[in-house]
């Protein structure tokens, strides 16, 4: 008995124990003269009690401390009923609030704390996968409202759809230049200008005037090329059924967010619920040890129940809202890495077609080469005395020299 005293007012266990203990040493007094106590048991379920209350910071999650916790029902069961019922309700008051001082909660998301817990490895290392790191909301640009990490993501693929229309219009512009281009080639081909010019040299200014003829036709074929091969594939890419998958993914996982705030306000309300039976059975315990009513001791048996029933009601909330962040969890992965597909094929589409143009683009001037070797050849064929020979035999008027007068 002296023992069982000692022990319940010991440093040890009081400093190592939320306020709820004190609970437990006042209802040890109280039961002092029950001849079935077993002192060492008593101080080993205070110590199991402990280690299940810190188990939260040792595990990545919430449930993996209350997996422990059912062990304590056999840890108290040498005590009568009613003590086993504040001992179990106490330390689920204390598994709860020591569990919350090592998780952070951001928009009813909830987080290990910086430092504390085993450290988290990626999902895909070296990959800078999106199912890595977009799991916590951020303010917007203007910093007025937070913006989910899978926001941030759909934004990504709108921005990209914008970028694509963007650039199948850069590439209408380039046709309409191409096809300006070739108008005007055409029409200077048949420009009048120099068509007096002869011989050799007239003949190269003549194959030159019909160069800028074959080179507008080249020109005309690269821009339809270029409407049929890159701008319009550009632009057919992901139509407007691509828009509404987009709305389906956030209308899934928006409402998987707010399941998930639903069920985080249960929790807070069935832990505010839990504090407030506690600090009724505290009040009560301490009116029954100082016997201030005779009806207290009834009294406390409520007290009691309420306070083990909302310990229940707590745990049930807290578990509801792990399965709903679990399953907030596993869509997100599920959902961001087929985000992450829809870039990648998206970038590679971009990439082939815009090869296109360049492939499109060396054939151009490929022909245009060809078109111009002619031109070039018989630029080195001019022979200015050739030309000299064959415009003084149509031009000539007499080859007879005059001579001096006679007297």
């Amino acid at each position: 008995m002296l023992f069982l005293s000692s022990l319940c007012d010991s440093s040890t266990v009081v400093n190592s124990c939320c306020k709820q203990c004190e609970s437990v040493c006042v209802f040890v007094r109280l039961w002092m003269k029950q001849p079935a106590w077993m002192p060492m048991q008593f101080a080993a379920a205070v110590d199991m009690a402990q280690r299940v209350s810190c188990s939260a910071k040792r595990e990545d999650s919430l449930s993996a401390g209350y997996k422990t916790l059912t062990l304590l029902a056999s840890t108290f069961s040498f005590l009568p009923a009613a003590l086993q019922q504040l001992c179990f309700s106490w330390v689920i008051t204390r598994h709860l609030s020591v569990s919350s001082r090592f998780l952070l909660q951001i928009n009813c998301v909830t987080f290990p704390l910086p430092g504390e817990g085993p450290e988290q490895q990626l999902l895909k290392p070296d990959e800078w996968s999106y199912c890595d790191y977009f799991w916590t909301d951020r303010k917007d640009p203007q910093g007025t409202t937070l913006v989910t990490g899978f926001e941030v993501l759909l934004q990504k693929q709108l921005k990209g759809k914008q970028l694509q229309k963007e650039m199948a219009e850069f590439i209408h512009e380039r046709i309409k230049i191409e096809e300006e281009y070739a108008k005007n080639l055409s029409k200077l081909s048949l420009s009048p200008l120099a068509a007096q010019e002869e011989g050799t040299l007239g003949e190269a200014w003549t194959q030159l005037k019909k160069s800028l003829h074959d080179e507008a036709e080249v020109h005309l074929k690269f821009s339809n090329k270029l409407h049929t091969e890159v701008e319009k594939p550009l632009l057919t890419f992901r139509g407007d059924n691509f828009k509404k998958d987009l709305k389906k993914y956030d209308h899934h996982i928006a409402d998987l967010r707010k399941q998930l705030a639903s069920r985080y306000a249960s929790v807070e309300k069935a832990r505010k619920a839990l504090a407030d039976r506690q600090k009724d059975l505290e009040v009560k315990t301490q009116q029954l040890e100082i016997k201030l009513s005779n009806k207290t001791e009834e009294d406390i048996k409520k007290a009691r129940r309420k306070s083990t029933q909302a310990g229940d009601d707590l745990m049930r909330c807290v578990d509801l809202y792990n399965q709903t962040q679990s399953k907030w969890f596993e869509e997100m992965v599920t959902t961001s890495m087929e985000l992450e597909k829809l870039e990648v094929e998206r970038i590679e589409w971009i990439q082939q077609h815009l090869r296109q143009y360049t492939t499109l683009r060396h054939e151009t001037d490929m022909f245009n080469q060809s078109m111009v070797e002619p031109v070039d050849q018989l630029l080195q064929n001019v022979d200015p005395a050739k030309d000299r020979e064959l415009w003084v035999k149509e031009n000539k008027t007499g080859d007879v020299r005059p001579v001096d007068m006679d007297i």
